[in-house]
């Protein structure tokens, strides 16, 4: 599997554990996505909007309530 899948599956893995309570292992994910990433798209909320397209206004929407928010939870800053 392609390193970019890995990172993104470690970051969406963060953000579901983060939503559920489970913090230290959303904590453990987020880590694991930061470290795959060549870039410092999973250092912030802002930098990770600004490498990727997340759809359509209503899709943005879904992705800010689940994804982004448990990327909160997990540790994730906005800035």
């Amino acid at each position: 599997m392609p390193i970019r899948h890995q990172r993104f599956i470690h970051a969406q893995l963060a953000s579901a554990y983060a939503l559920k309570g489970e913090t230290e292992r959303a904590a453990t994910e987020l880590a694991e996505a930061r470290k795959l990433s060549r870039d410092d798209r999973y250092s912030s909320i802002s930098c990770l909007k600004a490498s990727q397209y997340f759809g359509v206004p209503k899709i943005r929407a879904l992705f800010e309530a689940s994804y982004f928010a448990g990327l909160r939870l997990a540790g994730m800053p906005e800035k």
